[in-house]
C-alpha cells in the first residue's frame, strides 16, 4: 500500500514520460501558465498516439492533395503572368519597331517625291532658261537683221537703177554685178540664220504679212492679188519682223476657196495671179 501511494505520488510530482532506469526525477514547482503547455503536449502526445481513423486520413490525404494542386495552380498562374508580361513588353517594343519602321518609309518616301519634284523644276528651270536664251538670242539677231533692212533695200534699189542706165558701159556692168554678188552674200548670210524673204508678187494678199498701200483694177488676175511689191519684206522664225509694202488688184474674178485656203498656191496660178488656163490642158495631154 505505502508503494502503491509512493508511486502515485512520484506520477504526480512529475508527470510525463515515466523515468527510465538510471534516472532521477527532481519535482519542480511551475506556475499555471507552464502548467497549460504541460497539459498541452500530453495532449498532443496523446493525440498523435491514438491511430487516426480511415475517413480521416482519407480526408487529410484529399486535403493534402488539394493543397498539391493548389500551389501547383498557383505555380502555373504565376508563370503564365511573367509569359504574359513578357509577351506584352515585347509586343510593345514591336510596335514601337513597326512605328520607326512606319516612319521611315513614310520619310523615304516623301524624300522621294522631294526629289522628283525637284528633278522636275530643275529640267523646267532649264528648258525655261533655254528658251529664253533662245529667245533673247533671236530679239538680238531680229534686231541686228531690222537694222541691216534698210541697207540691203538701198542696194537693191541702187542695183536696179545702175541696171538700167548702165547702158553700154562695161566698167558700170561690171560694178553693178559686184553689187549684186555682195547682195546676194549678204542675203545668203540671213538666209542661214532663219531670215527669209517676203517677194509676194502674183500671189494672195495676206494682211497677216502683206501691207497694201494701194489698189490696181485689173480683171484678168483673181481679186486681192499682190500686183506689185514696193519694198519686199522679211521673217524670222516664223515672226514677220517687217511685212511686204504691196499694191493689191481688183476687178478680178473671186479666187477659188481651196486656193484661197492654200494662201496663194501656184498649182492654179501661172505666176503672175491669172487663172492658168492651159493647166487643165496640158494634164489632158499628159494623161493621154
Amino acid at each position: 500500500m505505502f508503494g502503491k501511494d509512493n508511486k502515485k505520488g512520484a506520477a504526480q510530482a512529475a508527470p510525463g514520460k515515466a523515468p527510465e532506469e538510471g534516472e532521477v526525477k527532481v519535482p519542480i514547482e511551475t506556475d499555471d501558465a507552464t502548467a497549460s503547455v504541460d497539459d498541452a503536449t500530453k495532449a498532443d502526445a496523446k493525440s498523435d498516439a491514438q491511430e487516426l481513423s480511415p475517413e480521416e486520413e482519407q480526408r487529410l490525404t484529399d486535403e493534402a492533395i488539394r493543397r498539391g494542386e493548389q500551389a501547383a495552380a498557383d505555380d502555373l498562374k504565376a508563370d503564365a503572368d511573367k509569359l504574359r508580361a513578357e509577351r506584352d513588353e515585347l509586343q510593345k517594343k514591336y510596335d514601337s519597331v513597326a512605328d520607326d519602321i512606319a516612319a521611315a518609309k513614310k520619310e523615304a518616301a516623301e524624300a522621294v517625291d522631294r526629289l522628283t519634284r525637284t528633278t522636275a523644276e530643275w529640267q523646267n528651270f532649264r528648258r525655261r532658261t533655254a528658251q529664253e536664251r533662245e529667245r533673247e538670242r533671236e530679239r538680238a539677231t531680229e534686231k541686228l537683221v531690222s537694222s541691216l533692212l534698210p541697207v540691203i533695200d538701198d542696194m537693191e534699189r541702187a542695183i536696179d537703177h545702175a541696171g538700167k542706165t548702165a547702158g553700154d558701159n562695161e566698167q558700170l556692168k561690171q560694178f553693178v554685178e559686184g553689187i549684186d554678188q555682195v547682195h546676194t552674200k549678204m542675203v545668203s548670210i540671213l538666209q542661214k540664220e532663219g531670215v527669209e524673204v517676203i517677194d509676194p508678187a502674183g500671189q494672195p494678199f495676206d494682211p497677216m504679212a502683206h501691207q497694201a498701200v494701194g489698189r490696181t483694177e485689173n480683171k484678168d488676175v483673181y481679186d486681192e492679188t499682190v500686183d506689185q511689191v514696193y519694198q519686199k519684206g522679211y521673217r524670222m522664225g516664223g515672226k514677220v519682223i517687217r511685212s511686204a509694202m504691196v499694191t493689191v488688184s481688183y476687178g478680178g474674178p473671186k479666187r477659188p476657196a481651196q486656193e484661197a485656203k492654200d494662201d496663194g498656191s501656184s498649182k492654179s496660178s501661172n505666176g503672175s495671179g491669172a487663172p492658168n488656163k492651159d493647166a487643165g490642158s496640158a494634164n489632158k495631154a499628159d494623161a493621154q
